[in-house]
């Protein structure tokens, strides 16, 4: 696979009156995937699973409009490994591939609290030997880049390994390379949280940027955390099945109940995730879906500000306590309405007499 491709201009060049003038679309594009950042690869992973679209059509060019992908990610390159692999990430560190997306998963350690050490590498610099820390390659890939996107909570926000207590100083990739990045399409860092990530939300995100980059489609809308908002503009709570049980002031006491689990820890009400209208794999699953709270794994301050992850959210007593009153009234009223509505007509009978009321005024 060819690792160079056609590239246009950036995508905030403006021009006069305000208007954007038309950009010439790059044909042939590079994905520049690493995933050793402090995480477990479960993004990767994860992001196999999606079906619209498949990361294959995305390679093999089943997807109309967009330019040319060549993917390197170590779990689903066909490279043997070493130095064949780290072939294309160093021509990119050289200047000699452009244009790529960065793509970085798991979280950023802080080199400068090391010691004599490191926290997580990549490769090794082939004059020393020594192993090249993930910061560097981020150094010299991000500035370069024609799109940056974070993968996986860990990458976004820190994650677990940047949780209260941790040795390593981590942090999310607009942590260290500051919120007002801007790469040189003229994109800011693109999130897509999720420990890990929902597959299609990952994949439908990355083939906007494709879009973008055939010049096909708009910057991708992105929220104040970076994350799509067409994905993450609406909490668990408004796409939940369960939410119903909520508004009547049902709610579940153990997780064996299809009921509201507001009380037995789920965080849902205030969390911006998709999942419970989306599914996991195929429409299928997702946390609320299958009976599991949720624990916010796609919000900036997790895990530490949901925890622990089973006890009910301090809120939680507030509301359910406010809305008891209201939703025994409309439970009750609306358990009326539905045995009246369980009801058959009075006129559907096979006497000899009609009594449904109908009444031809018209006919003489």
């Amino acid at each position: 696979m060819s690792a160079t491709g056609s590239r246009g201009g950036h995508a905030d060049d403006q021009g006069t009156g305000g208007h954007r003038p038309a950009r010439e679309g790059i044909d042939e594009i590079t994905i520049l995937w690493i995933s050793e950042g402090m995480s477990c690869d479960g993004d990767t992973v994860s992001m196999t699973a999606s079906a619209q679209p498949a990361i294959e059509d995305v390679v093999n060019g089943r997807i109309p409009g967009l330019p040319k992908v060549n993917l390197h990610n170590k779990v689903l390159s066909p490279a043997v490994g070493g130095e064949q692999f780290l072939a294309p990430f160093r021509a990119a560190a050289r200047g000699e591939l452009e244009p790529f997306i960065l793509v970085i998963e798991g979280s950023i350690p802080n080199e400068n609290i090391n010691g004599d050490g490191y926290w997580t590498s990549f490769g090794n610099d082939p004059e020393t030997g020594e192993p090249v820390p993930l910061n560097r390659w981020i150094d010299l890939l991000a500035p370069r880049a024609w799109a940056v996107v974070a993968a996986g909570t860990c990458a976004t926000y820190g994650g677990i390994h940047a949780m209260a207590g941790n040795p390593t100083g981590c942090m999310g990739l607009a942590d260290y390379l500051g919120w007002d990045f801007r790469s040189a399409g003229g994109l800011p860092i693109v999130n897509v949280p999720g420990c890990p990530i929902q597959p299609e939300n990952f994949m439908e995100t990355l083939t906007w940027v494709l879009y973008h980059a055939a010049g096909s489609a708009p910057p991708p809308p992105l929220d104040s955390m970076l994350r799509p908002q067409w994905l993450f503009g609406k909490t668990v709570h408004e796409g939940c099945d369960r939410g119903s049980y909520y508004e009547q002031a049902d709610f579940a006491r153990d997780y064996n109940s299809p009921k509201c689990q507001v009380k037995i820890g789920c965080w849902g009400p205030v969390v911006n995730c998709n999942v419970p209208k989306r599914g996991w794999m195929g429409g299928v699953g997702g946390c609320p879906n299958v009976g599991g709270i949720c624990i916010a794994c796609t919000m900036p301050g997790f895990p530490d500000k949901f925890m622990p992850f089973m006890d009910q959210p301090p809120g939680g007593s507030l509301s359910s306590m406010l809305i008891r009153p209201y939703g025994a009234a409309i439970r009750r009223l609306r358990a009326i309405t539905n045995r009246t509505a369980n009801k058959e007509p009075k006129w559907h009978h096979n006497r000899d007499v009609l009594t449904s009321g109908y009444d031809p005024r018209y006919r003489p």
